[in-house]
């Protein structure tokens, strides 16, 4: 009797485990669903979004050619060039300019700006750091040096100077001679010096195969520098695109000479360049067109030549600077022996020599070592002919 006292009073508490596992259960699962449930209804969300966006009417590009009164603004459109006239609410209107880029729907209504949009190939042509180069790393040059910063560092940083005595600075400087003279390099310097934006552009990067496309360029990349300015614009190798006009009767020739006629309405048009300096740089300078060449574009036309003796002993003392020289090595001597060198020579001879002692194991660089380095640049590099350069 006592056993099945024992086993009827274990049984409700047994039944009330049992109900407790299954209702844990039963919260598990109910939080399991939840989970899912809100999986589910973020994928419909984002489902939602995605059947709007298809069902959303597309907007179109167009720019502000000019801000009427009463509201209105003329606007032309991108791609097919239709002009038109809308009407905007006050708040938009105000912050309006012409040049400005907005994005209209069907109606040819303005529903946004979206500022200026530029081309990928014009935005990395703005360096995002200042260049490292200072201008104690280029040896010689003090004069070419000095005109260039008269005509490009010091309207960005004493502007208050030119206009106490009254004189506007020049407009923009060329810089021509033989190739590893020290031109980009003085571009750089003044770069970093004035604390300007320095937008850098090889005169080949403006040359396209579609009509308009090269000028397109040009004219995003002075709206660019305006933006930014202070800003140095420095095209590299201006001959690509600036030499001699030609009737030759090719496409290629034409669409060339509609980018050069581009770069000079920039340099010298009606617009207001406002505070950017224009440099550019040359090997072939008796290929230019006169129109680039004349006082208003280029108002200083500098030529950088050949270093001489003094000036290679100061350029070797700098890329000898960290080197590891042995008392026979005499500066003063290897300027004599490299005559008719460039910059960019005397820099190849001082890492050859370099290289000469690595491959000898050595602790410092010997005379000998020089000597060779010498003979081996002056005969890969022949003399440059220099008369194109006077």
């Amino acid at each position: 009797m006592s056993d099945m006292d024992e086993t009827i009073g274990s049984t409700p508490g047994s039944e009330h485990d049992m109900l407790t596992l299954q209702i844990q259960d039963l919260k598990a699962q109910i939080l399991d669903y939840k989970l899912k449930n809100e999986l589910l209804e973020k994928e419909l969300l984002q489902l939602r979004k995605e059947n709007a966006q298809l069902k959303r009417v597309p907007l179109f590009v167009a720019a502000v050619v000019d801000v009427l009164e009463n509201g209105e603004v003329y606007l032309r459109q991108q791609g097919n060039n239709q002009e038109y006239v809308t009407t905007v609410s006050e708040k938009l209107y105000r912050t309006l300019k012409p040049g400005m880029k907005v994005a209209v729907n069907n109606t040819l209504s303005i529903v946004k700006t979206i500022g200026n949009i530029y081309d990928a190939r014009v935005r990395v042509m703005e360096l995002d750091e200042q260049p490292s180069v200072t201008f104690e790393q280029v040896g010689g040059l003090k004069e070419e040096i000095e005109e260039v910063r008269e005509a490009v560092e010091y309207p960005l940083t004493k502007p208050e100077i030119y206009e106490r005595v009254g004189v506007e600075p020049p407009k923009g400087i060329l810089l021509y001679g033989p190739p590893g003279t020290g031109k980009t390099l003085i571009a750089k310097a003044v770069a970093r010096q004035s604390q300007a934006r320095f937008i850098r552009m090889s005169g080949s990067e403006l040359v396209h195969k579609y009509i308009g496309e090269g000028a397109q360029l040009v004219r995003e990349l002075f709206i660019l520098a305006r933006e930014r300015a202070p800003a140095i614009v420095f095209i590299d190798e201006i001959d690509a695109i600036g030499s001699m006009r030609t009737n030759d009767g090719t496409s290629g020739s034409a669409e060339v000479q509609r980018t050069l006629m581009q770069l000079l309405a920039e340099m010298d048009g009606f617009g207001n360049r406002g505070n950017v300096r224009i440099m550019a740089a040359t090997n072939r300078i008796d290929m230019l067109d006169p129109a680039l060449l004349r006082p208003g574009r280029f108002d200083r036309i500098i030529q950088v030549p050949l270093p001489d003796a003094g000036a290679r002993l100061e350029i070797l003392k700098i890329h000898t600077a960290k080197m590891s020289l042995a008392g026979s090595v005499d500066l003063s001597e290897l300027s004599e022996l490299t005559e008719n060198t460039t910059g960019a020579e005397l820099q190849a001879i001082c890492r050859e020599a370099g290289m000469m002692a690595i491959r000898r194991d050595a602790e410092a660089i010997e005379r000998e070592d020089f000597l060779v380095a010498i003979k081996k640049v002056k005969r890969e590099a022949a003399a440059p002919d220099s008369r194109m350069y006077l």
